[in-house]
Formats: structure tokens, C-alpha cells, sequence
């Protein structure tokens, strides 16, 4: 019975990663844009599940040559994006940044952030399934957010950008699985 189950599982790990690369491709993520004058190339992809559930796609373009460990370096420019595949309440999507950031920081810093996040935050509105957010960081880490290709909102306080895609690409944050595939070294 253990072999029975342990077969049934290793022939269904190929048919999961044909999906993700279904659900990949579905995104059309650019494999590459200009920021601040530097070419970023797609470095990964990967699909985020809850409760067996595709909720959306994310890829992350840098330079080609940087490493990945930390995608989040200074003088560095980076893309996040993101493809939606359900709908989500603009208050869930609050919620669990603010999940996020409190695993990530100690509540005093929370706290100094509290106020940029929340101008960041009212901006949102409720996603549908076919929405994209891409978040991008120029070199300065001056912070550009779209929703559905349009700037909703921009700062230049490069804590915030840093924070803010730090909820995807810093450890404790919205997922540690999706992290490690966005961050991982071909």
C-alpha cells in the first residue's frame, strides 16, 4: 500500500509542473523590460497555491548577472509581478501584507512603517481573476506600483520599496515556497 501511494505520487509531481508551466505561460510575464536605463531579464516563475488552489503567478526580472539570494540589493533595479487567477477582496490582500510584514519586522519599526504602507494600501481595490500587480524598483529603489498597466502609485522612499517587495522576496513573508522559487539559481 505505502509503495501504491508513493508511485501514485511520484507519477503526479510531472503533471503539477506541467500545470505551473500552464498557468506560467497564462500570466505572458515579459521575459524582459528596461528600468532605469538597465535591461532586466526574467529569472523565475512560479505559481502560488493555497488549499490546492492556483491564486496567482509571480516572476521576478533583475539584471542577468545578479545573484538571487537577496534580489533585493541596492543600486539594483528589480520587476515583480504578479497575474491573479481569482478573485480577492482588497482587505484580504491588506490583511495579509500586514500578516507579512508583522512576521517580518518588530512592532516599533511596524509601527514608522505603518503610515507609508497605508498610503500604499489605499490604492487597492478589489482584484478579479486576469488582474495583474507588478511592483519595480528603479535603481534608487524609488517604488512604481500598476495595477493593470497603470502607475497607481510611485514613492521615492526606497524603506518602503524594500519593505514592500519584501513581503514576496525577503524570508518570512507572504510565502516561503514561492520565495525560494522566485530567488533560486537556475
Amino acid at each position: 500500500m505505502v509503495a501504491r501511494t508513493l508511485l501514485l505520487i511520484i507519477c503526479a509531481l510531472p503533471l503539477a509542473t506541467l500545470a505551473s508551466e500552464k498557468r506560467i505561460a497564462e500570466a505572458d510575464f515579459p521575459s524582459s523590460l528596461k528600468v532605469s536605463g538597465e535591461e532586466l531579464v526574467m529569472r523565475n516563475a512560479s505559481v502560488l497555491e493555497y488549499l490546492f488552489v492556483d491564486v496567482y503567478s509571480a516572476a521576478l526580472l533583475t539584471p542577468p548577472g545578479q545573484p538571487l539570494e537577496n534580489p533585493i540589493t541596492p543600486g539594483q533595479p528589480l520587476h515583480l509581478e504578479l497575474y491573479y487567477y481569482r478573485d480577492i477582496d482588497r482587505d484580504d490582500v491588506i490583511k495579509a501584507a500586514w500578516v507579512a510584514l508583522g512576521r517580518q519586522y518588530e512592532q516599533a519599526t511596524l509601527a514608522q512603517l505603518r503610515p507609508k504602507v497605508d498610503a500604499l494600501h489605499d490604492t487597492f481595490t478589489d482584484i478579479s481573476a486576469g488582474d495583474r500587480y507588478a511592483l519595480t524598483l528603479d535603481s534608487d529603489h524609488a517604488l512604481s506600483l500598476k495595477y493593470n498597466d497603470e502607475e497607481i502609485f510611485s514613492s521615492e522612499d526606497s524603506e518602503l520599496a524594500r519593505t514592500y517587495v519584501g513581503i514576496w522576496l525577503k524570508e518570512n513573508g507572504l510565502s516561503d515556497d514561492l520565495r525560494e522559487k522566485l530567488t533560486a539559481n537556475p
